[in-house]
């Protein structure tokens, strides 16, 4: 007879990250099989959304769908699908199409025989989504990156295979994108994007996600953050509204995406939050914290 374990918790390089999955409450064979299946999810989002694979489907639009519709799988279609719609509902601040900005940063290699050009205002409404999971482009100009989304994504569907096993509780955290299912209740702490090594709060996370944006640090200097990957499509520079953000979504993906939102619109963005389910933590320059008030409950400042 197997004997049950009250906890495993394993993580893998995936992502760019370290993605750590825990669970807990069933038979240790069962949970050793579904985190196989969750760490397989995610390494197929992988496959499937990086922009520095030659035959994912992102890179393959990159190259063709500017010519004629691409079959995508369906699971990058549904990827397509949220950041097209939240594009609109964002009036363009999110915008998948930025990718030609983030080249130009030298955050994203340069393509071989498509050279970055300048964004096109609104370009993201250039993505055309077909019947039977085709995408085109109305330009051979556009190139997209998935990387503000496609790691929310890529949680969720990790714990979507352990709730398929039929594991009762756990989290699925991809450095700092993270979800949590079941009764019990967790503790994250957030890290002071001015000062990663010194937690600015903890929140009490249950059933839901987290996602976090920060400026980036500089290497040689922790103290003084540095510009920010999160580009605003209007000025094609960084966002340097405030230092950090966190979302609470009901998915890892939607979270996600609405940091890079919070990080460009600050404080105007709560209509889009609220329509979405989501709350927020902003952390400004001056290491003033505000947080939106369905959201109090659950964050705890440190001292």
């Amino acid at each position: 007879m197997a004997i049950a374990s009250d906890s495993i918790r394993r993580a893998r390089p995936l992502l760019g990250t370290f993605v750590e999955i825990e669970v807990s409450g069933a038979r240790r064979p069962d949970m050793d099989g579904a985190i196989d299946a969750a760490f397989d999810a995610v390494a197929q989002v992988h496959r499937l959304m990086s922009f520095h694979e030659p035959d994912s489907d992102v890179s393959r639009l990159n190259r063709e769908a500017g010519i004629a519709p691409l079959s995508v799988h369906a699971w990058t279609f549904e990827v397509l699908e949220t950041a097209v719609e939240l594009h609109r509902r964002s009036g363009g601040l999110f915008d998948i199409t930025i990718a030609p900005a983030l080249q130009t940063m030298g955050l994203l290699p340069l393509l071989k025989d498509k050279p970055a050009s300048a964004p096109i205002a609104r370009s993201a409404d250039a993505i055309e989504l077909l019947p039977d999971q085709k995408v085109h482009f109305r330009s051979t100009d556009v190139t997209i990156d998935l990387g503000g989304i496609a790691k929310g994504f890529a949680v969720d569907r990790a714990v979507a295979a352990l709730r398929d096993f039929g594991i009762p509780g756990g989290m699925v955290n991809a450095g700092g994108d993270l979800r949590a299912f079941g009764a019990e209740p967790r503790a994250v702490h957030v890290r002071d994007p001015r000062d990663p090594g010194r937690s600015i709060c903890h929140i009490d996370v249950a059933d839901e996600a987290l996602a976090s944006t920060a400026r980036r640090v500089e290497l040689f200097d922790s103290s003084e953050p540095g510009c920010s990957a999160v580009i605003d499509p209007a000025t094609h520079r960084p966002a340097d509204l405030i230092d950090g953000v966190t979302v609470r979504a009901p998915t890892c993906m939607v979270a996600d995406a609405l940091t890079k939102i919070v990080m460009i619109s600050g404080t105007d963005a709560g209509q889009l939050l609220e329509r979405y389910q989501a709350g927020a933590l902003l952390i400004s320059a001056d290491g003033d914290v505000q947080i939106t008030s369905d959201w109090h409950h659950a964050v705890h400042l440190a001292a």
